[in-house]
């Protein structure tokens, strides 16, 4: 869903509305800890292997006991298919019905900015609310594809997950972190405050959503800390995640307001 012309923007403003399928364990995130984030995602995996492992355990008891050998190309067809089973249910299962942070927030931001915003300062942004980032972003690919300037040229702030921490950070794409002009653009405009602080992250840093597909691309997301793994997100894809600090909403609110005001002076100078 578009609201304002993609081709014209100064900004595009952006955040995903389909629903994540529910897990047992939570997506654990660590945007600035690649070697933890790798081995809980292999964490992850694991079960998965065990699974199959056991079953591919009875089956083989199974056809010992029938003495039907030929009953062992059932084994590779047992394995492949619990394999997509599992693909299926990360990507298409059964919708989480607690989804206040992953993306309950990022859709509310999107809203308050747009109904907030001066009617002179919307002629220099675009709100975009995309669809099927969870099965593989396939929404922002589309969108991009069919706005390829935007694509290339656009800056692109994505809201995710902004409603769970007290550490609200900016990721920006590896082009657009050459670009220190639209970075201090950024950060003059999300000042955040004593309690809730914001990052424009320039060194390591990454934040897998929409925000990739463009070249000017920057995820927002809130995270939480500890000195181990740093910088986290967790609660997300599981019914725990019922967590919406509206303080983050209105910070990032006055930001985007703040970051299209400056657009509108940027055009007019």
């Amino acid at each position: 869903m578009v609201a304002g012309d993609p081709d014209t923007a100064k900004v595009i403003f952006s955040a995903h509305y389909d629903t994540c399928a529910v897990l047992p364990i939570p997506n654990f995130i660590t945007p600035r800890n690649m070697f933890f984030y790798i081995c809980y995602q292999l964490l992850m995996i694991a079960p998965l292997f065990l699974v199959i492992a056991a079953a591919e355990a009875v089956l083989l008891a199974v056809i010992v006991k029938l003495q039907s050998p030929e009953l062992l190309l059932l084994m590779p067809v047992t394995s492949i298919a619990l394999c997509a089973f599992f693909v299926w249910w990360i990507i298409d299962g059964p919708a989480n019905k607690h989804t206040a942070n992953d993306n309950t927030s990022g859709v509310i931001t999107l809203l308050e900015a747009a109904l907030s915003m001066p009617d002179e300062d919307r002629k220099q942004v675009c709100f975009v609310f995309f669809d099927n980032e969870e099965k593989g972003m396939f929404g922002s690919a589309a969108f991009t594809k069919a706005h390829r300037k935007a694509k290339k040229e656009t800056l692109n702030i994505n809201f995710d997950c902004v409603s769970d921490g007290n550490f609200i950070q900016f990721f920006p794409g590896r082009k657009l972190k050459t670009d220190e002009d639209i970075l201090a653009r950024i950060e003059a405009a999300f000042p955040g405050n004593t309690e809730k602080r914001i990052e424009v992250v320039r060194g390591f840093g990454f934040y897998p959503s929409d925000n990739a597909l463009f070249e000017k691309g920057v995820g927002v997301c809130a995270l939480r800390r500890r000195k181990i793994v740093g910088y986290y997100m967790d609660r997300i894809h599981t019914h725990r995640d019922t967590v919406l600090e509206e303080e983050n909403i209105e910070l990032l609110r006055r930001g985007a307001l703040a970051l299209a005001a400056g657009c509108k002076e940027e055009a007019v100078s």
